[in-house]
């Protein structure tokens, strides 16, 4: 597994948790600008949560086939530091809005998903999530973890299903870059429980074998 995984708490929706995220020790966390996810957030307190994480805490801003307009606009209130897209946006798409970015798939059955990074050449790196038809993300459930290339150029993100129990297993059978939870560290869709975010960043930075 990487030496050191990093990771990221998506679908913040107040700065308490969005601190408490950080306090534990988050590398990253997550504002969803998608209006049809439970967790998506208002400009006005994404910019708030953005001001408040500290200048050494990677805001990423999670976009779905999001209009150019709504992306400049968001940018223009809300300082991100990364992008990330979770639609079907293509290479020259993400490409135009001057901000280092992550691609996210979905591992839909017969995915090529190492030929299909290669048409991203711009791409920070990539997310690798579970695939539910009609449902771009944040589904609580995980893929074959076997399906993870362990052997990429690229540094590759882990999402889908994760959660304080089985973090540590999944970081060992794909020894991915990082980590991405929303769901399963949640009291409620888009409410953090501060116990299951400090155990399940415990169990990436220290994990049982270490």
């Amino acid at each position: 597994m990487s030496a050191n995984p990093r990771v990221k708490i998506c679908g913040l929706t107040n700065v308490e948790d969005a601190l408490s995220a950080v306090e534990l020790g988050a590398d990253a966390i997550g504002l969803v600008f998608y209006p049809k996810s439970p967790r998506f957030v208002d400009l006005n307190t994404a910019r708030e949560i953005a001001l408040k994480v500290g200048p050494f805490t990677t805001v990423v801003g999670l976009f779905v086939d999001a209009s150019v307009d709504v992306i400049n606009s968001t940018l223009e209130k809300v300082p991100l530091h990364l992008l990330q897209f979770h639609g079907d946006e293509t290479p020259e798409y993400c490409a135009q809005f001057s901000r280092p970015y992550i691609k996210a798939f979905r591992m839909a059955p017969g995915l090529e998903v190492e030929a299909l990074m290669d048409k991203y050449t711009g791409a920070s790196g990539f997310l690798l999530d579970a695939y539910k038809p009609g449902v771009p993300g944040g589904t609580g459930q995980s893929f074959e973890w076997q399906r993870f290339p362990r052997y990429c150029k690229y540094p590759l993100i882990l999402a889908g299903g994760l959660n304080p129990d089985n973090v540590s297993g999944a970081l060992a059978s794909t020894e991915a870059y990082a980590v991405d939870v929303s769901g399963g560290v949640e009291s409620s869709p888009g409410q953090k429980d501060v116990t299951k975010m400090m155990s399940f960043i415990n169990s990436v930075k220290h994990p049982p074998w270490r």
